[in-house]
Formats: structure tokens, C-alpha cells, sequence
């Protein structure tokens, strides 16, 4: 029996029901269509009907009409949205600010738009300080600095306890007279009458705290607050517990300190963008690499609140964007601009006989120093200069032999110390002699805000591969400058002495602007202009925080950076962190080894 071909069944099937299916066939088209136009009808009439699209003119009305922007108000959760109409909201892209790490999660906050208008409409919480800079009849407009008033055990608590500031020196004498120490005696006739004193070279915590205490524009009033000064002793600190304590004992004020001020309502305003604290301290000892009890320092730099605040140092990282240079404190102290201007005219009218002179002591331990050599060179000619620093009792020691041989020489050489930078070179330049460096880390990328970037104005620049594989001849090399580029240069020198000093605290230059004066202007400015930058919406997401050193040598309104000639000297091996560890870790050790050496 031959099978039926299944398609002759399904034939047969369909003829039969063909009437019925038809009828459901009309049905089914019929639902269909219905549902088609309902669901047309309701995506115009519901969906459309209640979104539109503005234009750019029509969205800042829409959000004038309905948000009302109310004043910064420190203390109200950023993210409380119980006065605000549901809006749609609008977030800029993430942003880096030139110079600065990433925003941590309150300044981050300070870059969302909840009101969905311009950045340029937006109520910033530091609007009222940018707008009272304008105001002409006000001389502190754009220039106030609100100091926090930080529990005594971060500053004047360490001043009482001040004999467990150092292990090797008794720092109490030190802390004197507002930080500047006891007065030097005028018997050699080197200083001047007043004004001198013996300062300790770590002294600046205490020197920058008690200069700020009469800065004339103070306020208590956050909201026109230009800048927020932290008086943190971090320098002292540190110095209590580097050596035979563990890593919590280091870190434990640091972290009460940004605990303290994290809770602040000053701190929300830019998540301390806006803060700066000093530190008589090279940055190596702020920037623990490791929880390892045996690595060096705190870690109060790596913490995240502590990398939006900007601290000041007397040396800093040429690869962090946190720290900023300022100079190492002199024994010259004026108290009015008559005692700078009577000291500036003495140095001009000086007899050099030394063509350059050295004061330091050698560095067996560390293959890479060029002191032995400029040292031999030193002791060979007729025209150089050698005040030989070591352990015990030396010249080296005395402000008036440092001083004497400075002011006898028309070039002071200044190779690095156990780091990059040495008290050394601004003794020099306030003697009026020409600083020669060999290292562009020991001056030229530290000291951006006190010194020209033109280096060759006021130094003359000898890498030191010239000298250790060279050997070149320092005397041959600054005998080829001519007389007359020599005297502009001393000139200069001299001419930078005021930005170079901290004047005395307890007085006012009247004119003049000291070390200290610039540092504020400077922070003041950067801060200024990252507030700017914030209302702008301006962005720098090409940012390269491990080539921080190179963005602090960019003319004004430059913002790229690419190859540079001393990149040999900081391509250094480094780890995660954009530090040389090693070599910072043992930099750091060496100085405090060395404290009582010339540094």
C-alpha cells in the first residue's frame, strides 16, 4: 500500500475548514490594527506631549523658571534634592584640573549640574569670593585668606614639647623670637646691625604660621575666602617620630588632621582645592611608599584629602602635582624695607676675590655625587674657595664664615646635598653671589614661583655629567664669562634678595614683597584660576601628573608639554607611584644623617 503524501492531507484539511479560518483570519487583522493606532496615539499624546527639546536660550529659561538657585549652604547634603522640581540632570565629562589629582567624591560633587544649566549660570559655592575680587574700593578684594583654627596639638602643643623635635638638636632656642631663633652677633662685621639671627633651616612651619598671623587681609568669613591656610606644624611633626617610631605613631597626626578637616563646612567648598599648609621638610618625608615599618616617613602626602590640598615645601617632587617649592629660611630677617635696601647697596659695592668658592663636605657613600671632584678642584686653583663641612666642630657652622666666604666670591657653587636642594644656595644668593648649579632639580624646577625661568639671568648651569665623566674644569668654564655678563647677572642676583627672605614676623615690609608674600600671592593665584577654570568648564584630561616638573616651566596660557632637555635628569626608575623610591627614601635618611653638616 503505497503512503499518502502528507501535503495531500494538509490539502483535504484545508478545503474543509477554510470558511472558519477565514473568519479568524478578518479577526485577527482587526485586533492588529486597533492596537497599532493605540499604541501611535499614546506615544504622541503621552510620550511627546510631555518631552520636549529646548534650545540652548529655552533651557537656561526653563531652568530659571523652574529652579530657584539658592546660596551655598556648607552644611546641607549636596545630593538633598527636596526643594528642586524633578529635572533631567546633566553631567559635564569627567574633568582633571591642570596641575592636580583627581577630584575626591565632595569636590567631585562640585562638578555635577543638578539645575541642568550652563556651567556659567550655575551658583558655585565660591562665587562671592570670586566677585568680591572685583570690587575696586576694597584693597584685600581677591586677596582674603581664612586660617583655620586648628586644635593646639597640631602647631603650639609641638612648640611646648619643642626638645623632642629633633634627636640631635635642641630645637627650643631655634623656635624663638617666632621661629627665627636667637640674634647673631654683629662682631665680625658681616651682618648687618639687625635683623640677623642663628634660624634653623626646618624652621618655615613656625616662621610661615606666625608671618600669617599679621597678613592684612584675614577673615573670618569663608564665603570671600580666597584661599584656606592650614597651620599644621607638618615639618615638626614629622621630626618627633622618624627615628624608632612605627608607621602609625608617623602617621597618627596626619591622620587627625585631615579627619578634623574633612568634617569642616569650609572643606566642602572645593573637597580642600582651596587649602595650603607649609612644611620645613623635603617632600621624601611625607611620601611613604609602603605599610613597611622599615620604609621612610609618613604617608601624609599620599592621602587622598591631603592630595587636593596644596602643600608647601622646601623641596618638592618633580613628579607630583601637590607640592610646591619654597625657599629655605637665611639668617636675614628684615623688619622694614630700609634694612633690605641698605643690605642689596653693601653687596653691590663689595670686592670679590674668590672667582667661585664651595662650602659642603663630601659624599663617599654615594657613587653618584660630584662633591669629591668639585672639591679637589676646588683645593687646586688659586682663584676657588673651600669651606669644608663635616661632623664636629667646623666653619661650616657658623653663619659668619658661610656668609664672609659668600660675600668674597663672584660664584657660589652648589652641586646637590644628600637631595636635590641645599639651604646653601639662598645664603649665597643673599650674599650676592652667582649660584652655579649642576642639577636643574636643585633650584630651576623647585623654586618657579621665586625665581625667573630664565635661569641663566641669575646662575650658570654646569650638568654634572660635565663634571663626572667630563672633568671639565669649573674654573675654565665661569673664567670665559665676560665681566660685564658677570655684573648683570650679580645684579639680578641681588635684585632677587626680597622674594628670597621671610621677613620678620612680628613687622611689615612696606613695600616690598618677601618669600612669603609671593607664596601666598601664588597660591591665591592657582587657586583663583581652578575656580575659573571650574566655571568655564575648562579641561586638561592630558594631564601627566609624573611630569609635574615640566608643567610648572609653562609660559602663561600654556597648557601642553612634550620632550624637554633635562628629562635625562628625571627619568629615573620609578615605581606605581611616580617616584624614584629608592633614591628618595635614602635622599631623605641621608639629610637627616647629615643635619649638622652645611647643608
Amino acid at each position: 500500500m503505497r503512503r499518502r503524501p502528507v501535503t495531500g492531507v494538509l490539502s483535504d484539511q484545508m478545503e474543509k475548514s477554510a470558511p472558519k479560518n477565514q473568519n479568524s483570519r478578518i479577526c485577527f487583522l482587526a485586533a492588529l490594527s486597533a492596537f497599532f493606532w493605540l499604541l501611535l496615539l499614546y506615544f504622541h499624546f503621552v510620550v511627546l506631549g510631555t518631552t520636549t527639546t529646548p534650545t540652548p536660550s529655552s533651557a537656561v529659561d526653563q531652568s530659571a523658571k523652574f529652579i530657584n538657585p539658592t546660596t551655598f549652604d556648607a552644611n546641607k547634603d549636596e545630593d538633598d534634592d527636596s526643594n528642586e522640581l524633578p529635572v533631567q540632570r546633566l553631567q559635564p565629562p569627567p574633568r582633571k584640573q591642570i596641575g592636580f589629582p583627581d577630584l575626591d567624591s565632595d569636590s567631585q560633587n562640585l562638578n555635577k549640574n543638578p539645575n541642568n544649566s550652563p556651567l556659567k549660570e550655575r551658583n558655585f559655592p565660591f562665587m562671592k569670593a570670586l566677585t568680591t575680587a572685583d570690587n575696586k574700593n576694597d584693597p584685600c578684594a581677591g586677596k582674603y585668606i581664612y586660617v583655620h583654627d586648628l586644635p593646639s596639638r597640631f602647631n603650639e602643643d609641638m612648640l611646648k614639647e619643642c626638645r623632642s623635635l629633633s634627636l640631635w638638636t635642641n630645637m627650643c632656642k631655634f623656635t624663638t623670637n617666632a621661629g627665627l631663633g636667637p640674634p647673631l652677633e654683629n662682631v665680625e662685621g658681616v651682618f648687618s646691625n639687625t635683623g640677623w639671627y642663628a634660624t634653623n633651616q626646618f624652621a618655615v612651619d613656625v616662621i610661615f604660621s606666625n608671618r600669617m598671623k599679621q597678613y592684612e587681609c584675614l577673615t573670618k568669613d569663608s564665603s570671600i575666602a580666597a584661599a584656606f591656610f592650614v597651620p599644621f606644624y607638618a615639618g615638626f611633626d614629622i621630626a618627633r617620630y622618624l627615628w624608632g617610631y612605627n608607621i602609625s605613631m608617623r602617621d597618627a597626626a596626619s591622620l587627625d588632621l585631615v579627619d578634623w578637616l574633612m568634617k569642616r563646612p569650609e572643606w566642602k567648598i572645593m573637597g580642600g582645592k582651596d587649602h595650603f599648609l607649609v612644611a620645613g621638610r623635603i617632600t621624601w618625608d611625607f611620601r611613604r611608599l609602603s605599610e613597611e615599618e622599615s620604609d621612610w616617613g609618613n604617608k601624609l602626602l599620599f592621602l587622598p584629602a591631603a592630595k587636593n590640598m596644596s602643600m608647601l615645601v622646601v623641596e618638592s617632587s618633580p613628579w607630583n602635582a601637590n607640592d610646591y617649592g619654597i625657599p629655605y629660611p637665611t639668617y636675614f630677617h628684615p623688619a622694614k624695607d630700609e634694612d633690605v635696601f641698605v643690605w642689596q647697596d653693601r653687596m653691590r659695592k663689595l670686592k670679590r676675590k674668590w672667582l667661585f668658592s664651595f662650602a659642603g663636605a663630601p659624599r663617599p657613600d654615594n657613587p653618584k655625587s660630584i662633591r669629591g671632584q668639585i672639591i679637589e678642584q676646588c683645593r687646586s686653583s688659586k682663584v676657588g674657595k673651600l669651606l669644608e663641612c663635616d661632623f664636629g666642630e667646623s666653619k661650616c657652622h657658623s653663619p659668619s664664615s658661610i656668609m664672609q666666604m659668600f660675600q668674597s666670591s663672584l660664584f657660589c657653587l652648589q652641586p646637590q646635598g644628600d637631595s636635590y636642594t641645599r639651604r646653601s644656595a639662598f645664603d649665597s644668593m643673599l650674599a650676592g653671589c652667582i649660584p652655579v648649579f649642576f642639577h636643574p632639580g636643585s633650584a630651576y624646577t623647585q623654586y618657579t614661583w621665586h625665581l625667573p625661568k630664565n635661569y641663566t639671568k641669575y646662575s650658570v648651569f654646569i650638568p654634572e655629567d660635565d663634571i663626572r665623566k667630563r672633568n671639565v674644569s669649573i674654573e675654565e668654564r665661569l673664567s670665559e664669562i665676560p665681566p660685564e655678563q658677570v655684573s648683570i647677572m650679580r645684579e639680578e642676583v641681588i635684585s632677587l634678595i626680597p622674594r628670597l627672605v621671610y621677613a620678620d614676623p612680628r613687622s611689615k615690609l612696606e613695600t616690598l614683597k618677601d618669600a612669603f608674600d609671593v607664596s601666598v600671592q601664588a597660591i591665591i593665584d592657582k587657586v583663583t584660576n581652578l575656580r575659573k577654570d571650574m566655571i568655564e568648564g575648562r579641561t586638561d584630561e592630558n594631564f601627566i601628573e609624573e611630569n609635574s616638573w615640566k608643567y610648572a616651566l609653562l609660559d602663561e596660557g600654556q597648557r601642553e608639554v612634550g620632550p624637554h632637555e633635562w628629562d635625562p635628569f628625571f627619568s629615573k626608575p620609578k615605581d606605581g607611584n611616580g617616584e624614584s623610591s629608592d633614591t628618595s627614601a635614602e635622599a631623605a635618611k641621608n639629610s637627616w644623617k647629615n643635619e649638622q653638616r652645611s647643608q
